[in-house]
């Protein structure tokens, strides 16, 4: 059979033509997809700018399938997810990123960070704990190990939060020093409820070592002091403590007074306590005088007379009005209708049961108890060390 060449030539024109078509095909649909990521991108930050969070995240969506390989949408995305508490999304979007072999190393990095707050905003305390772990040696290593911190402190395991703490301060970027003392104050107290009181001790001189400005390592000491029959010891730990911390004197004017008794030097005790007390008067250094026997004089008199240890709280009340020390003065005195005595006494013992409180003041949570870590806040010295009436 003869080979014909006009089909050659009629088909040459023609695949030429097809072709063309086909790569117009292609360009328009290649200018079409890229015209719809931007948009798609563009709409989506305008929603995120009027705070349409669901809005957005449909768009930004819609902008990754568009074009998958773009890595700053997808942290967008993680982000966005992270914020409205769609945390395994989140979770999802991350690890993708991590997933993908082209990813950069200082992208890398920051997906790995924000991998590690998507675990703690998850409460995923482990395996915040894990991927923050992985950021050591990069530029965001400072800021994971204020997260580790507050996750080993959050969970008491004092002995990680210790090592922490250290890293911390010697990057000398801030002071860590009074930290780590509470830090061995928690495994000192860990070390006295397990009877290991040697260990205790010895946690307690580094903590004092440490942090020698801080009243806690002197006041566990002191405590601990107290507790192996040490008081004379005990005694001096504290009366050291109130020329260097006198602020402070509040929360163990009461260990201060057993000491002294103990230690048979309740007349210095009292001279102490007294001069502080004239300095900033408080109900605890108070009440820690009257169980000395003592009381403070009434301002502007001469007092001709020895006075009762109980007129320590009219005296306090010239100095500033107190419920409480109203309220401590009236249990012993005698009135005419002596029957209804004792319920009028715990009606003004139950309205100041709150006036006795601590009071947090970076988050306001108000305990009986004093605490050097906030429950509530997670903070570190954050009560005052006086009573809410006192405030």
């Amino acid at each position: 059979m003869d080979f014909d060449l006009s089909w050659l030539l009629l088909g040459l024109p023609i695949a030429f033509i097809l072709g063309w078509v086909a790569s117009r095909f292609d360009l328009r649909q290649l200018r079409i997809e890229n015209r719809q990521a931007p948009k798609a991108y563009f709409r989506g930050l305008n929603f995120l700018l009027n705070e349409q969070q669901d809005q957005a995240i449909d768009a930004f969506i819609e902008a990754v399938q568009n074009d998958p390989d773009t890595q700053e949408l997808h942290f967008a995305l993680g982000n966005l997810f992270r914020r409205r508490g769609e945390y395994q999304r989140a979770v999802r979007v991350h690890e993708h990123l991590l997933g993908r072999g082209d990813l950069s190393r200082a992208d890398r990095d920051r997906a790995q960070h924000a991998l590690a707050q998507d675990f703690l905003r998850a409460g995923l305390l482990d395996r915040a704990e894990a991927a923050l772990q992985k950021l050591e040696g990069t530029r965001y290593e400072n800021e994971a190990r204020l997260s580790l911190l507050a996750i080993y402190e959050r969970s008491r395991e004092w002995a990680q939060a210790a090592a922490v703490a250290q890293k911390l301060d010697e990057s000398e970027q801030a002071s860590y020093s009074t930290r780590r003392a509470h830090h061995l104050c928690e495994q000192a107290a860990e070390q006295v409820a397990a009877g290991e009181l040697d260990g205790a001790a010895q946690l307690l001189q580094q903590a004092v070592a440490l942090a020698p400005q801080a009243p806690r390592p002197a006041i566990d000491t002191a405590a601990l002091q107290l507790r192996n029959g040490e008081s004379a010891e005990a005694f001096q730990t504290l009366a050291s403590l109130s020329e260097s911390a006198p602020l402070a004197l509040p929360l163990y004017a009461a260990m201060l007074q057993q000491a002294a008794v103990a230690a048979q030097r309740a007349g210095e005790a009292l001279v102490l306590l007294q001069r502080r007390y004239v300095e900033s008067p408080s109900i605890d250094v108070l009440e820690a005088i009257i169980a000395l026997g003592g009381a403070p004089a009434l301002p502007d008199e001469e007092q001709t007379e020895p006075r009762e240890a109980r007129d320590g709280y009219i005296a306090h009340l010239t100095l500033q009005p107190s419920l409480v020390a109203a309220s401590r003065w009236l249990a012993g005195e005698r009135f005419h209708h002596e029957q209804f005595h004792p319920q009028v006494q715990r009606a003004l013992d139950q309205a100041t049961r709150p006036l006795m409180r601590y009071r947090c003041a970076a988050c306001g949570f108000e305990a009986h108890q004093y605490f050097w870590h906030c429950p509530g806040c997670q903070a570190w010295d954050s009560y005052p060390p006086r009573r809410v009436e006192e405030l």
